[in-house]
């Protein structure tokens, strides 16, 4: 009998081959699918809502100008409302429109680590930025860091951090000044009892401020008549300054020892004019 041995020998090599590419092939897609797991496929912690940043100042934000004195105590806590106001939304604009943005449904790179990363780009009025939003998974709590950049001024500026409890409910943040003056502006602590209702309180941390200490503190709740409120401290004064008001009827009333003269509540109908507390 004549056996071919080229013939045998080059079967076994094409066999080899085959099989070679066959376990390159079946690592490259065990490979594929872990790296795409890890990167894409592992669910990124939920942002805390807009609310846990912004406040909500609408009811106070409008330019009525008060013609008479029959308007005095809604327009004093327009006022008072209005500081705080321009503080958060004017003086920081770029940090809050960098977290408005960041609820939008940015996708989210997982970096390892139970590290999360968004990074979005974001305007405030004509000038662009690029924000890096950072998310640290621990047993009961999730860590932030913004970290924003603007091209040709600054970059990778860690403007506020926080943490925040898994369930969304409960969370404080740290803002910093600015770029050239990296120091604690504010703090904030959010709370949260459902979707609609909850509290979040601004207070001033600049150190050795004459202000640190004073604080905007706004909340609802939907089982009382009046269903929002103010407290507003001013440190320099020692003044509490209590406000609340109905979010539909908008009728409402101020408190104000300083402005008034007494601890009594003077009120507001719901066009805005003075009316006797009942």
């Amino acid at each position: 009998m004549c056996i071919n041995f080229k013939k045998n020998k080059f079967i076994n090599q094409k066999s080899l081959i085959m099989k070679t590419l066959k376990s390159i092939f079946l690592s490259v897609i065990l490979l594929t699918v872990f790296f795409s797991s890890c990167k894409k496929d592992k669910d990124a912690p939920a942002l805390p809502p807009e609310s846990a940043f912004v406040a909500n100042f609408s009811d106070f934000n409008n330019n009525k100008t008060v013609a008479d004195t029959t308007m005095v105590n809604w327009a004093h806590s327009a006022f008072n409302v209005g500081v705080w106001n321009v503080i958060i939304t004017v003086g920081l604009a770029v940090p809050v429109a960098s977290y408005v943005e960041a609820v939008k449904n940015h996708p989210a790179d997982y970096q390892g680590d139970n590290t999360w990363l968004w990074t979005y780009s974001f305007n405030v009025g004509s000038n662009s930025f690029t924000a890096e939003l950072y998310g640290v998974l621990k047993s009961e709590t999730i860590e932030w860091e913004m970290y924003i950049t603007k091209a040709g001024e600054y970059e990778h500026f860690l403007w506020y951090s926080g943490v925040s409890n898994l369930d969304n409910k409960h969370g404080t943040w740290t803002l910093y000044n600015k770029p050239t003056d990296p120091t604690e502006l504010l703090g904030i602590e959010w709370n949260r009892t459902s979707d609609t209702t909850g509290n979040i309180k601004y207070t001033n941390i600049v150190p050795g401020g004459a202000e640190n200490g004073g604080y905007i503190l706004y909340g609802n709740d939907s089982n009382s008549d009046l269903n929002a409120y103010y407290n507003i401290y001013n440190k320099g004064q020692d003044n509490l300054i209590q406000i609340e008001w109905n979010q539909t009827v908008k009728n409402g009333r101020v408190k104000d020892e300083n402005k008034f003269g007494d601890d009594l509540w003077h009120c507001w109908d719901e066009t805005q004019h003075d009316v006797d507390c009942n």
